[in-house]
């Protein structure tokens, strides 16, 4: 049995705007279509690894990009051992910080590297982690909703088996959001767990205000309503509001997880496997998580999080909101409100004339 590591031959990015389902809303601004950088890095033994990061706003794909192309003239040659690539990288940029587009990048090459070990052990990444696929509990994500043109559309994911709907919420008019949570209340019943996403949008006194008045639809959680850098924000609408506070898909690596726990900043947990470090990431957060009792969701990227999360000992929910569906060979279906990981390795493969078509030139 050969037990040598595979070596990196090759590593190229490719950026898209990918179709999606419907456009997403929110409090500071709406996303159209889902902005993609597309990442291959190809072995000398011939496996492919492949994931993609989600760039938010086009203006960010062309630097992703080019931060992709210049580490991939340092990690040409070396062999694909995730834990080490990231102490690699995490020592190269110690002053620098791996925020940002940099800390995008890395967590999106462990993933292509854990994609490639579950490839050429024939199986999906999540029975690496010493775990099984199954089917995850997921929820429903919207953006800003108008209840008459997203009604029909809400009550589908009632019928697709989903227990849960998110919605995103921030109107100057506060009345207005007030009217959106009584509409979308009426219309999912009192059974199905109705998820608040404020994106950042508030101070925390607006947000305790605010939250108040919104107690009485039997919130399952209210996300980011200050700024995701303001822990102490958080845990002060926390302290204050009677809602269950729900952040982290801003958190940049276990580190700033750690911080949150630390200061008390919310109920549950949300890491974005794009920003927490890819699957080694996740598996830190995840033990972090565990020794806290704090619930863990994930953010995006459905593919790679329905592996992790099936790990996950505090798992919550999984969201759904599918921003590479319309570019990949096979979609992850929904089965009764559920997701379940594919393989082998994440189970990621592209639909290349679908990537021809929606690529940015």
């Amino acid at each position: 049995m050969n037990t040598a590591p595979l070596t990196i031959r090759d590593i190229t990015a490719r950026a898209v705007i990918a179709p999606i389902s419907r456009p997403i809303r929110t409090a500071v601004g709406t996303i159209p279509a889902a902005p993609l950088v597309l990442l291959d890095v190809t072995t000398e033994e011939g496996i492919t690894g492949r994931s993609y990061l989600f760039g938010y706003t086009p203006t960010s794909l062309i630097p992703l990009v080019k931060i992709v192309e210049e580490l991939a003239r340092d990690l040409k040659g070396k062999a694909v051992v995730p834990v080490d690539r990231m102490r690699e990288l995490d020592l190269r940029f110690r002053l620098l910080g791996t925020q940002g587009l940099l800390g995008m990048v890395i967590s999106g090459l462990d993933m292509a590297f854990w994609d490639i070990l579950g490839k050429a052990a024939g199986m999906p990444v999540v029975r690496l982690l010493g775990g099984s696929p199954r089917a995850l509990r997921a929820y429903d994500s919207y953006g800003v909703v108008d209840v008459r043109a997203d009604e029909r559309d809400i009550l589908q994911s009632l019928e697709r088996g989903f227990e849960g709907i998110k919605i995103k919420i921030g109107d100057a008019d506060l009345k207005k959001d007030i009217d959106t949570v009584r509409a979308v209340r009426e219309m999912i019943g009192p059974d199905v767990a109705l998820m608040l996403d404020y994106n950042q949008s508030l101070g925390p006194a607006e947000a305790c205000r605010r939250i108040e008045r919104l107690l009485e639809f039997d919130l399952h959680w209210v996300e980011e309503p200050v700024s995701a850098q303001d822990l102490q924000g958080h845990a002060r609408v926390r302290a204050s509001s009677g809602a269950r506070i729900q952040t982290g898909e801003n958190w940049w690596f276990p580190r700033d997880m750690q911080r949150a726990i630390s200061a008390g900043a919310c109920d549950f947990a949300m890491p974005d496997i794009m920003k927490i470090g890819g699957v080694t990431g996740w598996m830190a957060a995840a033990a972090l998580a565990d020794a806290a009792s704090l619930p863990v969701s994930s953010h995006l990227f459905i593919e790679a999080s329905s592996h992790v999360l099936a790990v996950t000992p505090t798992f919550h929910w999984l969201e759904y909101l599918d921003f590479a569906g319309g570019i990949v060979e096979e979609r992850h279906e929904v089965v009764n409100g559920t997701i379940t990981a594919k393989g082998p390795g994440l189970g990621i493969s592209w639909d290349e004339q679908a990537v021809s078509r929606y690529m940015v030139q």
